[in-house]
């Protein structure tokens, strides 16, 4: 029981002398996916964001605009769900002590949500951790392991040669590499630490004479001792980190504030002057390198297959016992045909008529439903490739729509028409671009609560910055930076809708344009093609025609003629 173990947690109150405690969701790795969820075990809520603050009488749960449908269903029953930005911890509270885990955030991140007027008490002992004792398996069966040069299109070395030249630039010495996903790329090594994605969990110090010193569990490195790409005394144990600290030379050193833990930024603080910089690896992994976009196109071609055979086989399906967890297995089939298939890239969102209407809906035995034949159908999904990363959306129909979700569903397709169609010499950020998203709702009166698109990496996180496609990103958009591209609109109670595509950009002598990376059909059944201009309607019909030539050598007769019918 929830109640149960927020008791637990509230009974070390008295003897930190603390009046609340705070629990995020990330790890101290600060990755979107973990294995042990504190949120998720003190709460019941399973999203991908968010954070929870305990008091004695009352309990609060603060997410964004994608989770609070979903977290009024899982934690309602204990919590108050406060959507952020619009409401901070900072705008409720004042004269109080909260309680928090150094390792789990950084000095930004509380700055940002408890402000100067909330007193915060760091606690080493993490309050949550003695409700579940966290059993750590010794993964021996699963080293990390390197990229081949070909795939990455880089060699670490190079890569290394990128960053240093930055930290010169910078008269640094060091910099800390605290986001895993940044060491991955960097040492084009992978690992398989967390769920959904190959990151290996694992930090790094690289100075500006190239040295490399990375962080992690030793159990786990033997790979990259056989092929010396480390030496034994480049591997340093996490607990031996300020140890290292002590005997380097050197005074300046670059942290990233979004990732380096308060923890971590003490113990690098008594040895050296921090700069507090966005980590370089972050821009340099977002622009893909010609074999990363070859790589990538290759892995949506298998996925294509996988997804276009999934849509055929619901759309035609005549067994009423359907159900979203069954749609979900069976999607998962389809991809698992692929040698090239490891896992999903993130957890399906199979949602039909009013669960589709939750944004980052997940199945469970005890909120699946049958899908009927007047339903809506929302299927979010993606795969993790050797070697590439995909994540598509489609919402699909099974009788003859109703006139005004035909119009919300072209309403959204114009807006995703919108941004893959975009002057990139004109329009050079995502913030520029997502208006374009909103445009043909917003005449409607209607609006979606997230983000037009996402940066994706390169057989990495599905979600990756730092570009993306939204209200607030400024970031320049640069070749090769690979985004999604997902409008969508969402009636509380009622169904979802949403398309999704990968899109990445190209250069075509000096001009920037986006291409389409996803190859499934669009439900031709949704769209109301009145409400389509003619170059809406070539567009439609070039993007079908370019999935048709792509994936019909792969497809049956009855599936070729399918597709071959949006054309």
């Amino acid at each position: 029981m929830i109640i149960n173990k927020i008791k637990k947690v509230v009974s070390d109150f008295q003897k930190y002398n603390i009046d609340g405690y705070i629990v995020p969701k990330n790890d101290n790795f600060f990755s979107e996916y973990v294995k042990h969820d504190r949120l998720k075990i003190i709460s019941n809520f399973s999203g991908s964001a968010g954070f929870a603050i305990i008091f004695k009488n009352k309990n609060y749960l603060f997410v964004d605009g994608r989770y609070t449908l979903q977290a009024k269903r899982e934690s309602g029953k204990n919590f108050k769900i406060i959507e952020y930005p619009n409401l901070l911890p900072k705008n409720l509270f004042q004269n109080i002590t909260l309680g928090f885990d150094p390792k789990l955030f950084t000095k930004a991140q509380l700055q940002f949500f408890f402000g100067n007027r909330i007193k915060l008490l760091p606690i080493a002992k993490n309050l949550v951790d003695k409700l579940q004792k966290i059993k750590i398996k010794i993964k021996d069966n699963h080293p990390y392991f390197s990229l081949p040069s070909v795939v990455a299109g880089k060699t670490h070395k190079n890569k290394i040669s990128l960053v240093t030249n930055i930290l010169k630039k910078n008269k640094s010495d060091y910099l800390f590499v605290s986001a895993p996903e940044n060491v991955a790329w960097l040492l084009n090594i992978r690992g398989s630490d967390v769920p959904f994605s190959p990151i290996p969990n694992c930090n790094c110090l690289i100075g500006k004479n190239k040295k490399i010193f990375l962080i992690a569990e030793k159990h786990k490195l033997r790979n990259l001792i056989n092929e010396k790409k480390l030496l034994n005394h480049q591997i340093v144990d996490p607990n031996n980190f300020e140890a290292l600290l002590k005997n380097l030379k050197g005074k300046n050193i670059i942290i990233d504030s979004r990732t380096c833990s308060i923890s971590s930024e003490n113990i690098i603080n008594k040895k050296f002057n921090i700069k507090k910089k966005v980590d370089p690896c972050y821009l340099l992994k977002s622009k893909k390198n010609p074999s990363e976009i070859k790589n990538m196109i290759k892995s949506h071609v298998e996925d294509g297959v996988a997804l276009t055979k999934f849509l055929f086989w619901i759309k035609n399906k005549s067994n009423s016992n359907l159900t979203e967890l069954n749609a979900e297995k069976r999607l998962e089939q389809f991809r698992k045909k692929s040698n090239n298939y490891l896992y999903p890239s993130f957890n399906t969102i199979s949602g039909s008529g009013p669960n589709g209407a939750i944004i980052h809906y997940r199945a469970s035995k005890k909120t699946n439903r049958k899908i009927n034949k007047k339903d809506i159908y929302l299927c979010d999904s993606g795969g993790q490739y050797k070697y590439g990363t995909t994540d598509v959306t489609r919402t699909i129909c099974f009788s003859k729509p109703s006139k005004k979700v035909k119009r919300l569903f072209t309403l959204v397709l114009k807006g995703h028409i919108g941004v893959v169609t975009s002057n990139l010499n004109k329009n050079k950020t995502g913030h520029q671009i997502d208006y374009r998203a909103r445009k043909f709702l917003k005449e409607y009166g209607y609006d979606f609560k997230h983000g037009t698109g996402h940066g994706v990496g390169f057989y990495s996180n599905v979600h990756e910055g730092p570009q993306s496609i939204s209200k607030n990103n400024k970031v320049k958009l640069e070749e090769g930076m690979i985004l999604s591209n997902e409008p969508g609109y969402y009636e509380q109670g009622k169904f979802g809708i949403r398309i999704e595509n990968l899109i990445f950009i190209k250069r075509l002598k000096k001009k920037l344009f986006f291409e389409n990376l996803t190859l499934a059909p669009i439900d031709k059944d949704l769209i109301d093609y009145k409400m389509l201009t003619n170059d809406e309607k070539d567009y439609i019909f070039k993007y079908h025609l370019m999935v048709y030539s792509k994936l019909s050598s792969f497809l049956s007769s009855s599936e070729k003629k399918w597709l071959m019918s949006h054309l």
